[in-house]
């Protein structure tokens, strides 16, 4: 039988099984058309991207775009009521209401506060959120760092800290778990519910459904968007988070410096910040050692805003709606069923496979992000170092690691809370990766991952899949 998936047939042979077998992908061609015109430094330089969910790629019409606006007009501070400030005042407020209808949320209902990034905007939640010692913070496994770091703020005020875990190998919710998590929240408490719609490790779409069940127990809902919208809807008319973490590079990678939290207005409200800065205050004394925050996004942005980058964040979402959020998921979609297949179909001589994927083998409820070990005839990983510098030399560019997001790797990897306290003892300030990874013997301490994205194409995806298929038969110690 022929594998839909079959990487062994000639590049076109290859394509057109692809395409009969997705024939939706014929959909998409308009991004065939786009990377030929506003992309063409990948295809001229022969580039392989794969690292979409790192950054985003930018089009050359949107750097244009914004070079025009800036040399043609005179912008300034948009604190102060000058003519040039008030030209800036207007596009920033502009961007702001562009963001909120890209994602089809009512002004009425939720505030855009612009921050440098993802990470940005969940420090404004973290450190203002109010956490008491009745209160919890209730987190999955599989989240970003910066997701993690809140439970730094959440047990300094004495709440309580759990993690829901994730269940290998499809790297999916213990829904039986966190709901019973979020039955224990004291009623009437500050409780916060962290997790991402989609994992940057896995790519799996964890289900939005949770946000209604948390909120119906009582519970604020951080919704993690940061990988998900770059190939997603996300439908604030639909979905409410009160929280929404986001960075702008990820969708249309320029600019980069500039994210955003999106936030429900009676959310917004709770927090309440452990400083004020400039911009962020109506008034403040020195003598009267008093002061007054504004409301809204004002509050939450200090310091003076990237105001020349923003106007290019409404040319990137504009540049987005002109494609269609979409036509992107679909062919996100095709690619990566084809990819997921072939990768899996990748053995060695001796019937043993090449690959290893952490998470859904399927394109089920999962998203262009596959995270992956390379394992010899023998069984034993290569060292996803060897394969990064490998695929460097190929003009690939991916991304190895744990990806900041140390939960997922922990279980997809099979490292133990037991084998990581036994590391963990007697470091004094540091532990040296390469200790780490001597602690944990044989096993791998990262993966490799592949995201695809805006203008991937099936020549990208079947290059990968040439250079993964050059690791057959060789032991690691070869590699």
């Amino acid at each position: 039988m022929t594998l839909r998936a079959d990487h062994r047939l000639p590049p076109a042979e290859a394509q057109a099984g692809f395409v009969r077998a997705h024939p939706e992908f014929e959909t998409t061609s308009g991004l065939d058309e786009l990377r030929a015109t506003e992309y063409t430094r990948l295809d001229r330089d022969g580039n392989v991207f794969l690292d979409y969910t790192a950054g985003g790629l930018y089009a050359e019409s949107q750097v244009r775009a914004h070079s025009e606006l800036l040399v043609s007009h005179v912008f300034g501070n948009p604190h102060s009521t000058n003519p040039a400030s008030m030209a800036m005042t207007e596009l920033v407020e502009r961007t702001r209401a562009h963001v909120l209808e890209f994602f089809n949320a009512s002004p009425d209902e939720y505030v855009v506060c612009f921050t440098q990034n993802a990470s940005g905007a969940l420090r404004l939640v973290g450190e203002a959120y109010p956490f008491t010692p009745a209160g919890r913070y209730l987190l999955t496994f599989d989240n970003h760092n910066s997701v993690n770091g809140i439970r730094e703020f959440a047990r300094g005020k004495g709440a309580t800290v759990t993690y829901a875990p994730v269940i290998p190998p499809d790297m999916r919710i213990d829904e039986d778990r966190l709901a019973g998590y979020l039955d224990e929240a004291e009623t009437g408490a500050s409780n916060l519910l962290a997790y991402p719609a989609q994992s940057n490790f896995s790519g799996v779409r964890h289900s939005l459904e949770w946000i209604e069940r948390a909120q119906a127990r009582g519970w604020d809902v951080l919704l993690d968007a940061a990988a998900f919208v770059p190939t997603n809807r996300l439908d604030l008319g639909r979905w409410h988070p009160d929280y929404v973490p986001l960075s702008f590079y990820k969708i249309f990678g320029y600019p980069t410096g500039v994210g955003a939290l999106l936030a429900r207005k009676p959310a917004l409200a709770k927090l309440h910040r452990p400083w004020f800065a400039g911009g962020t205050i109506t008034v403040a004394s020195v003598q009267g050692d008093r002061y007054y925050m504004q409301e809204g996004a004002g509050a939450f942005e200090d310091g003076t805003l990237d105001y020349l980058a923003l106007p290019a964040v409404e040319i990137g979402l504009r540049h987005i709606d002109g494609v269609g959020i979409d036509t992107i998921h679909t062919r996100v979609q095709c690619l990566t069923e084809w990819l997921l297949e072939a990768l899996a179909s990748l053995r060695h001589a001796n019937g043993k496979p090449l690959v290893r994927i952490y998470g859904p083998v399927d394109a089920t409820e999962r998203g262009g992000t596959i995270s992956l070990n390379l394992y010899d005839p023998n069984g034993h990983f290569i060292d996803h170092r060897v394969v990064e510098e490998r695929a460097n030399a190929a003009g690939i560019s991916l991304r190895t690691g744990c990806f900041c997001n140390p939960g997922g790797g922990e279980l997809a990897l099979g490292i133990s809370a037991e084998e990581l306290a036994s590391c963990f003892v007697g470091a004094h300030e540091r532990l040296a990766l390469e200790e780490f990874r001597r602690c944990i013997d044989d096993k791998s301490t990262g993966a490799v991952r592949v995201s695809l994205g805006l203008v991937s194409n099936f020549a990208d995806i079947y290059r990968f899949v040439e250079f993964v298929r050059g690791f057959a038969d060789r032991t690691a110690a070869d590699a």
